[in-house]
Formats: C-alpha cells, structure tokens, sequence
C-alpha cells in the first residue's frame, strides 16, 4: 500500500503542505517575536516618559505645598492601572515622603547620565527577567528631561516580565498549530480524494495492460472523461489495443493468404514434376509447356519469398541502400515496358510522359521496385478497358514519379491501411507490395503521397530528392 500512487501522492502533497505551513509558521513567528518586542518596547518608553512626568509634577507640587502626595498615586495603584511593574534608582524626589516605588540599587543603571536606557534585569527577590525602560526625572520645572545642565534625581523604571512576551507567543504558536492541523486535515481529505479520482482510471488501465499483454486485445479500455494526460494516455491505449487487435487479424489473414498463396503454385508444380517423372508428358509440346509452367509458378514463389524477406529487412534496418547515379528516365522506360504486355492484353490505355531529363543520386533498384510496385497496385485494380498513366517530373530539387489509375479509388478511411503491412482491400493478396514501396522511399530520403477518391481512380506520387543527404 505504501508504494501505491493512492498513498504516495497525497503523501507527496502533505508533506508539502505541512513543509510549507511549518516554514510560514517559522516566519510568522519571528516576525511576530520581533513585533511584539518592539511594540513592548515602545509602550514601555511612553508609559515611562507619562508616569516620570506625572510623579515629577507631583513631587514639585508637594514640596511648594508641603504636601504629602495624594494616595491613588500609590505605586501599587499605577501597577494595577498599567499592567507593569514600577521601580526607581537615584535620590529621593519628595521631600520628607516615600514615593511608594521599590527602589533599586544606585549600581543597576547609570541614571546619572540623563538618558533614556532600555535593559533587561531580574529584580530583587525575584527570579524573572524583566524587560524595562529607565526614564530620567527632572525636577526643574520647566526644564526639558533632555536638557544638559540640570540633573536628573534619578530614573523611573517600567518593567514588564519577559514570560508575559512569552505568552503572547505560546498563545500564537498554539493558534498558528491548530490551523495547521485543520489545514493538514482538510488537505489530507482531499488529497485522498483526489488521488483517488486520478488513480482509479490509471488502475483500470493497468488491468486492461495485463489482459493486452496476456493476448486478449479486444479488452474493454476504460472510457476517461476530460481533456487530461490520463484521458490521452487512455485513448492512446485504446488505439494501441485496436492496432494490436487489427495486426492480430492482419497476421493471421497473411498466413492464411501466404499459406494460399504458397499451395497455389506448388501444386502446379508438382503436378506437373509429376507427370514428368511418370512419363505422361512425353509429347515435346507438352513438356514445353510443363516445363513453363514450372519455371512461371517457381518465379511466383520466388516473388513472394522476396517480399516478405524485403518487408522484414526493411523492420530490421538490414537492408542496404546504394549510392550511386541513376538516370530516371531511362529508369521509367524499363519500369513501364515490364507492363506493356499486360495492358495490351487487358485493352487499358498505358501511357508515359517524361518531363524532364533527371539525373539523381540513389539506389536504382530500390527505386525501380518502388516504381514497379505503384505500377503493379494500379494495374490490379484498373478494370480492363480502363487507363494507367506513368509520368516523370522535378521541381525545387525534387523528382516526381507520379502513377495514375482509373480505378476504384480509395475512400479516406482507407487511406492510410493500405500502406500497412498484411492488409487488402479485398481480402486477396499479400498487401505487401505498397508497404515495402513507402518504407523503401521513406529509406531513400522520399515519400510516397497519394491523392485518391472513391469512383475516380488514384494517383500516386513517389518524390525524391535529386541528391540524398
């Protein structure tokens, strides 16, 4: 289970998240660490300057009025009302009176300087540290707390516990863990779920791979919804089954058609080795035409032999390609006279037209069979009475051989199954003779492009280039 694609990749994608949650709580973190201590401080400078001002307005205010300072003055009063923490360091300030402020040691700070002064402590009789800001007092009336000649009876502290800074965070940090933890929930929820929807069809998949690979190519191939890479992985997959099973059909319909095609011409031979052997054809005449026979139907499986070794070197890389100067048109004389005979005995109308004289650098039997192949399908399926035309052309650095036929033609779906291997329009034959014409010229550094409707016959057109790079 944990080395499924259900597990791993909401794994992959929790581990994201929480990755991610923890790096932006990290930074959260800090910043709000920095926050709060720069914001503690602050209010800890405002508090002290207001409250130094106020006990140095009420310690002038008692000593011209003999007075003693009113009693919600109190320290402990201003404590409760502020949250923090109250001291003092320097020289009494009223005059025969207890400001109620715990003083401090004269060595905790240097008050004497005047300056405002941030520092941390731990307090007598305490164990926390506290952050504080130490004021300077001033009782010349009038006078500013920063002015040089006058100098300050001491220091007003305000302090705050570093733990209360602390808890602030805690507080953050259990809030930032909480949200966290729902976020990783939800996430988790619907990774899984999603997951789920991405591997269900990917598992299908996967079963319909087992049955393909244990032969069974008609398998139902999971139908996938959507524009996504599994619904192109499942339609490529489907075609690929179909392929499989059409090749399947195809082999088995070769065999057949080969097996025909082999027993055809060996029975006549043998037949006819026969009554040679037992002396039923002693007439010269008939010897001849036994012996003719023999020699035609052994030509017939000689060319058959060849098609298939040549279509199973052409899948193997194994054939070897010349290089050498090949004059096309006298190249399309040869090719069209090998069928003069047959189209004088069918009454089809064979012509050639060479328009151009084409010098090119190839492999001449290559392309002498590819030609000759064109010629041979177009011959096949021309009715007799109908009409083939052979013609010669170049352009741009290209020559075209272009055969044209008055058949049948080739409806669109059609189009590109009769180049394949093994099949047959009508079931007959080998249907090797176009497939080794395109792998041939595809071999050459050419093409073969075919222009062809139903009812109009076809043309096709072998383009080559005049030099092979």
């Amino acid at each position: 289970m944990f080395r499924s694609l259900r597990f791993r990749l909401p794994a992959l994608f929790l581990a994201g998240i929480v990755l991610t949650g923890v790096l932006a709580a990290a930074i959260a973190f800090g910043l709000f660490q920095n926050y709060t201590q720069d914001q503690a401080r602050r209010e800890l400078r405002q508090e002290a300057a207001g409250l130094t001002q106020l006990y140095a307005d009420q310690a002038i205010k008692s000593q011209e009025q003999n007075k003693p300072p009113p009693s919600f003055f109190a320290a402990k009063s201003l404590e409760a009302a502020s949250g923090d923490r109250l001291f003092y360091v320097g020289l009494p300030f009223f005059s025969g009176q207890q400001s109620g402020l715990k003083t401090l040691p004269q060595n905790t700070i240097d008050w004497k300087q005047g300056k405002v002064i941030e520092f941390r402590f731990v307090p007598p009789g305490e164990k926390k540290t506290f952050l504080a800001v130490a004021y300077p007092l001033f009782l010349e009336k009038g006078a500013p707390p920063s002015s040089e000649p006058a100098l300050p009876f001491g220091s007003l502290i305000v302090a705050t516990a570093q733990t209360e800074l602390r808890d602030r965070l805690v507080t953050l940090y259990e809030r930032l863990a909480l949200a966290l933890l729902v976020g990783v929930l939800v996430s988790a929820g619907l990774a899984w779920y999603l997951s789920g929807r991405l591997t269900r069809p990917v598992r299908r998949l996967a079963q319909a791979a087992d049955e393909v690979a244990e032969g069974r190519y008609d398998t139902q191939v999971p139908q996938v919804s959507g524009r996504s890479e599994i619904a192109d992985l499942a339609n490529s997959f489907r075609q690929m089954t179909e392929r499989l099973s059409e090749a399947e059909e195809l082999e088995r319909n070769f065999l057949m058609t080969v097996s025909h095609e082999l027993r055809t011409p060996l029975t006549a031979i043998r037949g006819h080795v026969e009554a040679l052997r037992e002396g039923l054809a002693e007439d010269p005449e008939a010897r001849s035409a036994s012996i003719e026979v023999i020699a035609a139907e052994a030509g017939r499986l000689e060319r058959l032999v060849g098609d298939v070794l040549d279509l199973a070197k052409l899948d193997m890389s194994r054939f070897t390609v010349r290089h050498e100067e090949v004059d096309m048109a006298r190249l399309l004389d040869q090719a069209y006279a090998a069928f003069g005979e047959e189209a004088k005995q069918r009454d089809i109308v064979y012509s050639q037209e060479v328009s151009a004289e084409a010098v090119i650098v190839s492999d001449g039997d290559r392309v002498l069979q590819i030609i000759s192949n064109l010629l041979a399908n177009a011959f096949r399926w021309t009715p007799d009475g109908g009409r083939v035309d052979l013609s010669l052309s170049a352009e741009n650095g290209q020559i075209h051989v272009a055969v044209e036929d008055t058949g049948p033609g080739i409806g669109l779906e059609d189009q590109e199954r009769i180049f394949r291997p093994f099949w047959t329009h009508d079931g007959k034959g080998t249907g090797l003779g176009l497939a080794i014409a395109r792998e041939l010229a595809l071999a050459l550094g050419g093409r073969i492009e075919l222009d062809s409707e139903l009812g109009r016959g076809s043309r096709f057109e072998f383009v080559l280039p005049v030099q092979r790079s």
